[in-house]
């Protein structure tokens, strides 16, 4: 460590460093190179916040933390926090005050990415180092921005061009605690913008050997010392972007993206697996599942306007064409060789969806905008499962789901003086399943559908005195999956085509601005959830999802940040978040994978024009994940409380030039042993090392 220290020095103040990056990056000075079509949370000089309180990650601050995944770029905001599924699936997860991610859509530029079948996202798989920036709406999601937004949203903004020719090289490495390098990852962007055009690029691959865990950790037979087994991924994503902007108001932008990843998945290192876990297994335990994904991409091919209409009108449009190919591979053991035995399979997703948005909106008078805006998506899903592929080449009959929603929204802004805006929205959301598990020869499962009626409040007050007050009360649902609506589960479940969707009863109020010399965001927010799908038991062996669920999401957030001296600042930010479910069939069900209290601090020493040094706590107390075994009895859930934990870490970066720079760091430099679900314990102490030119 000490050799790399001497070779590496970096320097950048961090604008604001705490998960507070919202209170620097969401005044007036947004980003020139940010792709304003492809914003969901809009602020300016002259425009008040939506309502909600909102934070944003910038482009620097994820290069000089190097946080290249989706889910580690979030895990220090106020608000939020990430998990892991555990399991055979071993998904990276985002949690904003409490909602998951089937009630907190995902957006890349504006356009929402959904999974026909079960929309389980894998936020792991969503690299950072080609963004300009991150927004997340938190409680309170304008309704113009479609179905869905039942506890926030996530928007990935990718960059434009402000030159006449621009680009930015990349080349990082990371390396666990024995010294072995685990990651490379590579990024080119070039672009270029002239008077009425402008063109956009970029590549980014990351491949990564998996992470190495903390000294701390005791091995078991099914997982050793030093590297976490099958903790690889691999994962690249290539964007370009072609824009027309004929006069200073109108813009036409088309986007192509093409997502390419494959990743392995842990073992819960306390469960048994076959081939290294001898028979007989313990009472109540079983073998695990022996899965890897060889293919998890997406394809996007988007085209964005917004035209001036004249008279304070405008028209904005949004069309899209998404493809999702996904393959789950299951083994007959842990060395992943043959698939052979009847639980052995390839499992392939062909989806596609496509639709749009069009927004039209006027001033109506000095001080009333109106907005509408209509959603549709069409989404059709089809599943290819092919049994025992090593001595069978002939897949089951392909089965085909389709499925189509729509809404029609309207928001009004009124100016009641100039210190006070009004904001007031209402949506009708259908979603209409049109064909389920349907083959050639079967017409598949009933359909269903669901609607839902969204409304929402908000008062912004911006005193002159100072600072920015805002309360809101949002109404907002989510609608189940296909998965939820009609997985019979491998015949344990009964398929349930007309559930409704989930609801959640928002209030927050909150104020963001200076107090003396400390900048300071803060909100106080209440939700309760009603109409939850939860899994009921129907019979001997069998459940059905149903409606019946609800319960209350309550907390505090609050971030700080101030400048001690010219080169020093403090930023700072602490949550607690207080989640209470209930289940008319399970008494003791609890809310799991989200701490109740979770704070980050840290400090930005700018101390040399050219070098920084910023040192970082990240602090979580503990948190429910259900156990491994559960009891026989089907009403009755175990749990287990995985420990709190403190990751030190350090960012530093030397600025050699104006153009280049090389940014060194340390992750968990304590090297702590510490997991967010039972049996998954996560990377101990690691280092990275990015190098970086613009031109």
């Amino acid at each position: 460590m000490s050799l790399l220290l001497r070779l590496v020095r970096t320097g950048c103040l961090v604008s604001c460093g705490l998960g507070l990056p919202a209170l620097a990056q969401q005044s007036s000075d947004k980003p020139d190179e940010v792709f304003a079509l492809g914003e969901i949370v809009v602020r300016s000089s002259d425009e008040a916040t939506q309502g909600g309180t909102s934070s944003t990650v910038g482009a620097e601050e994820i290069k000089r933390t190097n946080r290249a995944t989706l889910d580690d770029a979030l895990r220090t905001l106020p608000g939020v926090s990430v998990g892991n599924t555990g399991g055979s699936r071993n998904e990276r997860l985002i949690f904003v005050r409490g909602f998951d991610r089937f009630q907190v859509p995902l957006y890349v530029d504006g356009i929402r990415v959904y999974l026909p079948a079960d929309n389980r996202l894998d936020f792991g798989r969503f690299l950072t180092p080609d963004l300009a920036e991150t927004q997340i709406q938190k409680g309170y999601v304008s309704v113009l921005n479609g179905p869905g937004g039942m506890g926030g949203a996530i928007n990935l903004v990718t960059r434009q061009p402000t030159e006449v020719f621009e680009g930015e090289a990349r080349v990082g490495l990371e390396a666990g605690n024995r010294g072995d390098v685990t990651t490379r990852t590579g990024y080119l962007s070039l672009g270029s913008r002239m008077d009425r055009f402008f063109v956009q690029g970029s590549y980014l691959t990351r491949d990564n050997d998996g992470y190495y865990l903390s000294r701390d950790y005791t091995p078991t037979d099914v997982q050793g010392a030093g590297h976490r087994d099958y903790s690889d991924s691999e994962d690249s994503r290539l964007n370009l972007k072609f824009g027309y902007t004929p006069n200073s108001t109108d813009e036409y932008v088309l986007s192509y993206t093409r997502q390419e990843g494959s990743k392995n998945a842990p073992y819960n290192v306390d469960q048994p697996v076959r081939g290294i876990t001898p028979a007989p297994l313990p009472v109540g335990a079983s073998y695990q599942r022996d899965w890897e994904w060889p293919e998890w991409d997406l394809e996007g091919l988007t085209f964005y306007s917004t035209t001036d209409l004249g008279g304070g009108a405008w028209l904005k449009t949004k069309l899209f064409h998404h493809q999702f190919d996904n393959v789950l591979s299951a083994y007959d053991d842990y060395t992943h060789s043959s698939q052979t035995v009847g639980r052995a399979f390839d499992s392939t997703y062909d989806d596609t969806a496509w639709g749009g948005t069009l927004e039209l909106g006027s001033d109506i008078g000095e001080r009333n905008t109106l907005t509408s805006a209509f959603h549709y998506r069409y989404d059709r899903h089809r599943d290819i499962q092919l049994s025992r592929p090593d001595i069978n080449s002939i897949p089951d009959p392909t089965e085909t789901s389709r499925e189509r929603t729509l809404s029609f929204a309207l928001e009004d802004r009124f100016q009641l003086r100039d210190d006070l805006s009004l904001v007031g929205g209402l949506s009708f959301d259908r979603a209409e399943v049109l064909s389920a598990s349907r083959t050639s020869t079967d017409y598949g499962e009933p359909v269903g559908s669901s609607n839902a009626v969204n409304w929402q409040l908000a008062a912004i007050w911006s005193p002159t005195a100072g600072g920015e007050y805002h309360a809101s009360l949002s109404s907002r649902t989510r609608f189940p999956t296909l998965f939820e609506r009609y997985s019979s589960r491998f015949g344990t479940a009964v398929p349930n085509p007309d559930l409704d969707a989930e609801r959640a009863l928002t209030a927050e109020v909150g104020y963001r601005g200076d107090l003396g010399p400390v900048a300071v965001e803060t909100a106080l927010f209440y939700s309760e959830i009603d109409d939850t799908i939860q899994s009921l038991n129907v019979g001997v062996g069998l459940s059905q999802n149903q409606n019946v669920g609800d319960g209350t999401y309550a907390g505090f957030e609050i971030g700080a940040r101030t400048d001690l001296t010219d080169s020093l600042a403090l930023s700072a930010n602490y949550t607690y978040l207080d989640r209470d479910i209930t289940d008319p069939v399970r008494p003791g069900l609890k809310a799991t994978d989200t701490p109740r209290h979770s704070a980050y601090l840290r400090l930005d020493w700018q101390a040399t024009d050219s070098f920084s040094i910023a040192p970082s706590l990240e602090l979580s107390s503990s948190r429910l994940s259900d156990s491994a075994i559960q009891p026989a009895d089907p009403t009755d859930v175990s749990y287990t409380r995985n420990a709190g934990f403190g990751l030190l870490n350090l960012d530093m970066e030397w600025k050699a030039s104006d153009r280049a720079s090389i940014v060194f760091g340390v992750r968990n430099a304590l090297d702590k042993n510490y997991e967010l679900v039972e049996g998954f314990p996560e990377a101990g102490r690691t280092f990275y090392l990015t190098t970086a030119y613009t031109f």
